[in-house]
């Protein structure tokens, strides 16, 4: 490889390998013979996309020019410009030379114009037809530079792309009728969208250092004039080869006065076709069997009076209804009713074999003997799937067979379902069956159509079928199905229906995902009165006899739904989402490149976009519903067609990412405002190609901006600390609001305090704007700029995003720790929390009538909220840190508020005690219930005696915040820890604490051993055995070179396990000072253990959601429970594992972190799995049986969870 394109490639290799993606890639590099299968093996062995793209450029490194070529080329034509543009200059200069290349027997010369064009190379398994490649030749020549088409014709798989590419493999051929070099487009089946992008890569190859243009044709018109100009000036002479053509219409495309080779399977693209096709089509058909009867058809076609199938279309409808009566009028007699038959199905859909074998009680071969004669005549149209064939009507023929048949229909539909019901099992579908999808889609639609209510309602009501279905194609359709069919299925029980379906709306986000979660430990969370967990009770029960595992939620009627529905359209987090003005759809954006658009009601999936080639930060629906904007991490604004996801208008003038846009709320005249940390506002008119205004004022990143009602002003907000007000019209400042000055203090200089103002909305009467920074929002009266409240949102929050609703004072605000709060503007007061994102949330918006709002997050889902209901909700939360305590089939938890309340709580009744008010950080019950004692931030703790609500403080307690408490044995001695290094021990009913010091940091936790001994472990990677009699230390173990996070102690009390941030566990005797075996193999912080019951098992578990089951006699591992690879970017076994505990027979683990889960320690693998509504489990408590299992999430909600026996 020359020196230029070497280093050229090491230059900029970090770009490269932080962003393409080596499948497609590789693929063009094989097929020009520049990379080998065994090489894109070796790539394709290596973790992760950025080490596969460092893989694939060394090798680059070590071949020669044809490689380097090679990988510009397959940069272009996967559309990775800008990268392509940063090679452009290290291209190196192949001569053209008459050595023949002794691999190929070609010249270099020609592989590097084939190189160059794409051509592809020659297959390895090759037979050469010369005579066939003279011919194409020959045709080629007599254009002799002037323009004009060649038209290679045949099947599918007759090797038309190899024979085209072969005809350009000849040096002196193309030196003499091509000097200009070959171009190669890969066509293939398009719509309109497709085929602009493969327009707009061709253009970017044939003008490579962008001296004719600097940006990419917008439209398919645009495009063909660049195209022609090109080919006129800077290559004259050339070749364009169009492989593989479907439509005419695409050829016209590329029909610009220049000279093509074309492959194709259907003679007529290069035909001007008029009048109707389909109608053409049916009468050919006629006449291929009766061809003397031209004269009759076209009578017949003439003379009749014809009823239009529907009002408007391009179609001839007189004519294609009148055709369509003929077809059928000739068919054979025995099987016309067979056509009649197909009046059922609907537009769009193709037909498994099989399910027309099942209708017609008939073989798979008599099917297809029919269902040809339909196709032969142009009635039907067929796909081969693999080894079976898909058959499906065009649009207008249903139209026409539903109009002819009206009165039939519901016999037709109940005369489906009965034969399905004869041939099938309900629940026995399996998705390896061929018509297995169709039932699943359209079992339900049938049974509607057919009038069958009672069928109906017994399928949608039935938990199998909701699994079975959404195993298959996830919860949205069946949504949907419960909104489409609510008028029959409310005839049997509203309540039932409304139940089903918020199960599914509340848990499509787990029913959408892989490994997919049990549906029956799902339904049995529902409130006893539903009809989802009487049914799932009923499954659980009979399972359980069969050695499944099941919980029950004993604690859950105090539990309330505040979600609407819950979706996950995303694979990473969801930056952005919006509804449209209408309120039916939503439209979302986020890390995963993407736009998605669905239905607001049941989360039904209508678009998925690719739009931009790095992270989507924000988008926007028009006035009109009728486009959507999006902006990106890439610096580009883009505008989509909402309804079909074509590409309109890209706009790329910002310089860096694009934070924010919005569209004016007036559809008259639509214009589109983006904000971006190049410090500009930009102001666009969509139908002007360039920006209509720049607005200059912001010293920092624009980070969000808003019009007002009335689109006389815009809004934005700056990483400057200031919220600037512009006139739309004249593009001038109107007036600037310092946000920064409500946040200085008189320590802290103005030029030292950083303030983002990071989101604003106006009132729904244009006369006040809130504005969120930092952890306040601020609302300000646009006239005076005067401050009219200001709403704290505590000293742990940040605010994210905040949104005013359209008809009312209310406010929603999203905030840095997951939470989503709502506030009353008039009188500066929280209304209510909405708590159930697991991530942050970035993005909060009502619907336009106000009556619902929208939540986004990096959880990778958006939640819908019903304001009234939320309005309504008042339920106090728990923190995490609670105590429990077992007592034969007793549970007593203590636990604290969000609203500083002790609660002793009875797991059994559910009956709370509210004991005191206090800071408390950390709390603990005496082992028989007499006594409670708390830790609070301030470092003290108390001591409060249940009996008679006696109170005892200490006097010299921490001075930091306390982490950890807890009673000895006889409730006599109260044992804690805090943010300092020392462990304090008061035996409070006699003498003062004292405090036992050494640990050089921080003290992670504590265990009391036997024979008043303690154990505890620090940040210091020290753990140390105490004696706090004589308050002296007499083990010290230097265990790791990291934080100690976790200690376990052995049932017989001789050895103990330590975990560390480092990634290792080790197992210790307390008789020695070094460990007896080191546990390897973690790939994250190991972050807890647990020995087993009768001390031969050690359990760990990690950062990655790993658990590994150890031999603690050898140290060898035994299993590896690793959550389950899933796609990409879904959310493994939950996170950090934080909790372990074996059963005391040994055979089972139960593991606590982004959820509970249950394990087979014989086998490794899963036996249950509990989500809980949120997240982060810090602790299981289990009962001595291991029946008995309670933990609060990060939403502070409560589970006492008891197995179903």
């Amino acid at each position: 490889m020359d020196a230029k394109a070497r280093n050229c490639l090491l230059q900029h290799r970090e770009a490269l390998e932080r962003d393409i993606k080596t499948s497609y890639i590789m693929d063009h590099m094989i097929s020009n013979g520049v990379l080998t299968v065994s090489e894109e093996e070796k790539v394709k062995n290596e973790p992760t996309q950025r080490q596969r793209a460092a893989m694939l450029i060394k090798m680059i490194l070590k071949k020669d020019n044809h490689s380097y070529i090679s990988f510009y080329n397959a940069l272009l034509h996967e559309g990775y410009k800008d990268l392509a543009a940063l090679l452009h200059g290290g291209i190196p200069v192949v001569s053209s030379s008459d050595g023949k290349d002794s691999v190929s027997g070609i010249t270099s010369y020609v592989r590097t114009v084939l190189c160059e064009g794409g051509v592809p190379q020659r297959p390895v398994v090759f037979v050469t037809r010369k005579k066939l490649v003279n011919a194409i030749q020959q045709k080629l020549s007599k254009l002799n530079g002037e323009p004009g088409w060649v038209t290679i014709y045949g099947m599918a798989g007759c090797g038309k792309s190899v024979l085209a590419a072969e005809a350009v493999r000849d040096h002196s051929f193309l030196e003499d009728c091509f000097p200009g070099g070959v171009h190669w487009v890969s066509v293939g089946k398009q719509d309109k969208s497709g085929l602009l992008m493969k327009l707009q890569n061709l253009c970017a190859r044939l003008d490579q250092d962008e001296s004719f243009s600097q940006r990419l044709p917008l439209n398919i018109e645009e495009a063909k004039d660049r195209l022609r100009i090109l080919m006129l000036r800077k290559h004259p002479r050339s070749l364009l080869i169009l492989d593989d053509i479907w439509d005419p219409w695409v050829l016209k495309a590329f029909d610009n006065q220049c000279q093509i080779l074309l492959t194709t399977r259907d003679k007529s693209v290069t035909d001007s076709v008029m009048g109707s096709p389909l109608v053409v089509s049916l009468i050919g058909a006629l006449l291929r069997d009766f061809p003397n009867r031209w004269e009759y058809y076209l009578r017949q076609l003439q003379n009749k009076q014809f009823k239009r199938i529907r009002k408007s279309s391009s179609y001839d409808y007189e004519a294609l209804d009148e055709a369509m009566s003929i077809s059928v009028e000739m068919l054979r007699e025995d099987i016309k009713d067979y056509y009649t038959d197909l009046s059922i199905l609907q537009k769009d859909v193709k037909v498994p074999t099989k399910v027309l074998c099942i209708l017609w009680d008939l073989e798979t071969e008599e099917v297809e003997d029919i269902l040809q004669e339909f196709v032969n005549k142009s009635l039907l149209f067929c796909d081969r799937n693999g080894k079976s064939f898909l058959y499906y009507l065009h649009d207008l023929q249903v139209d026409f067979l539903a109009e002819k048949n009206r009165s039939q229909l519901q016999d037709l539909h109940k005369k489906m379902v009965t034969q399905f019901q004869r041939h099938h099992q309900l629940y026995s579908l399996s998705p390896d069956q061929e018509d297995c999808m169709y039932w699943y889609s359209f079992l339900a639609y049938h049974m509607a159509s057919a009038n069958m209510h009672k069928e109906l309602c017994a399928l949608m009501f039935s938990l199998d079928w909701i699994k079975a279905k959404t195993e298959l194609v996830g919860p949205a359709h069946l949504i949907h199905e419960f909104v489409e069919y609510r008028h029959i299925l409310d005839e049997k029980d509203g309540i039932d229906c409304e139940n089903f379906q918020e199960f599914l709306s509340l848990n499509g986000h787990l029913l959408g995902r892989q490994p997919f979660p049990n549906i029956v430990q799902l339904g049995l969370c529902e409130l006893e009165t539903s009809e989802v967990y009487r049914q799932a009770k009923l499954q659980a029960k009979q399972e359980v006899d069969n050695g499944m595992l099941y919980l029950e939620w004993v604690n859950k009627k105090n539990m309330k739904n505040l979600s609407r529905l819950v979706v996950r359209p995303h694979t990473d987090a969801v930056y952005h989402a919006c509804y449209s003005e209408d309120g039916q759809r939503i439209a979302s954006c986020g890390a995963d490149k993407t736009l998605q658009v669905f239905k607001a009601e049941t989360g039904e999936k209508l678009l998925e976009i690719k739009a931009h080639e790095d992270e989507v930060l924000c988008c926007a629906f028009s006035a009109d519903d009728k486009f959507i904007a999006t902006c990106s991490v890439d610096k580009k604004v883009k505008i989509w067609n909402s309804m079909t996801g074509e590409l309109v208008r890209i706009y790329d003038e910002h310089s860096e990412q694009v934070n924010c846009c919005h569209f004016t709320n007036n559809s008259n005249h639509l214009l589109l405002a983006t904000g971006s940390n190049d410090y500009f506002l930009k102001l666009w008119d969509l139908n002007q190609e360039e920006c209509r205004n720049t607005m200059f004022g912001h010293t920092n990143s624009v980070s969000h901006c808003r019009f007002s009602p009335d689109d006389q002003v815009l809004a934005s907000c700056s990483a400057d600390g200031t919220l600037k007000l512009w006139d739309v019209k004249s593009a001038n400042e109107r007036k600037s609001i310092n946000v920064k000055q409500f946040f200085l203090n008189s320590e802290e200089p103005q030029e030292d305090l950083e303030v983002i103002v990071k989101c604003c909305s106006w009132s729904a009467d244009g006369a006040k704007i809130m504005v969120a920074a930092k952890n306040k929002v601020f609302l300000f009266d646009i006239h005076s700029s005067g401050l009219l409240a200001e709403m704290h949102m505590g000293h742990h929050s940040a605010v994210q995003y905040c949104d005013f609703s359209p008809h009312n004072h209310l406010a929603v605000v999203a905030l840095s720790q997951y939470c989503v709060e709502l506030w009353s503007m008039d009188s500066g007061l929280k209304v209510a929390d909405c708590r159930g994102h697991l991530s942050w949330v970035h993005c909060v918006m009502f619907s336009p009538d106000g009556s619902s709002f929208l939540t986004s997050s990096d959880d990778q889902t958006i939640r819908l909220w019903e304001t009234k209901k939320v309005c309504k909700n008042s339920a106090t939360v728990l923190k995490q840190e609670i105590d429990v305590v077992f007592q034969e089939n007793e549970v007593t938890v203590l636990a604290v508020d969000n609203i500083r309340r002790l609660q002793l709580i009875n797991g059994n009744t559910g009956q709370i005690d509210y004991l005191t008010e206090a800071q408390v950080s950390c709390c603990c019950l005496s082992p028989h219930l007499q006594y409670l004692a708390f830790g609070g931030e301030d470092g003290a703790i108390q001591i409060l005696e249940l009996l008679n609500n006696r109170i005892f403080q200490s006097r010299n307690g921490h001075k930091t915040t306390v982490r950890h408490i807890q009673f000895t044995a006889d409730g006599k001695t109260l044992i804690s820890s805090s943010d300092d290094s020392a462990v304090q021990i008061w035996n409070w009913q006699s003498e003062d604490p004292f405090f036992l010091q050494a640990h050089q940091e921080t003290v992670k936790d504590f265990r009391l051993l036997k024979n008043s001994r303690l154990l505890s472990w620090s940040f210091d990677g020290t753990v140390k055995v105490w004696n706090i009699i004589t308050r002296r230390i007499e083990k010290d173990f230097v265990c790791h070179q990291d934080t100690v996070l976790s200690c376990d102690i052995s049932s017989d009390a001789t050895k103990f396990s330590s975990t560390s941030a480092d990634k290792t566990a080790k197992i210790w005797s307390f008789e020695l000072l070094s460990p007896l075996h080191e546990l390897r193999g973690h790939k994250g912080c190991v972050r807890c253990s647990s020995f087993s019951v009768n001390n031969t098992l050690l359990a760990t578990g990690d950062d990655n959601g790993e658990i590994r089951i150890w031999n603690v006699s050898n140290g060898e591992l035994l299993h590896l429970c690793a959550p389950i690879s899933v796609e990409e970017g879904a959310a493994t076994h939950g996170g950090w594992v934080t909790d372990l505990c074996f059963s005391p027979d040994t055979t089972m683990l139960v593991s606590a972190g982004g959820y509970l889960k249950w394990w087979n320690v014989v086998t490794g693998e899963s036996s249950q799995t509990f989500y809980t509504n949120g997240t982060n489990l810090k602790k299981i408590h289990v009962s001595p049986d291991f029946k008995t299992y309670v933990t609060v999430d990060n939403l502070g909600i409560l589970y006492i969870l008891k197995i179903l026996e």
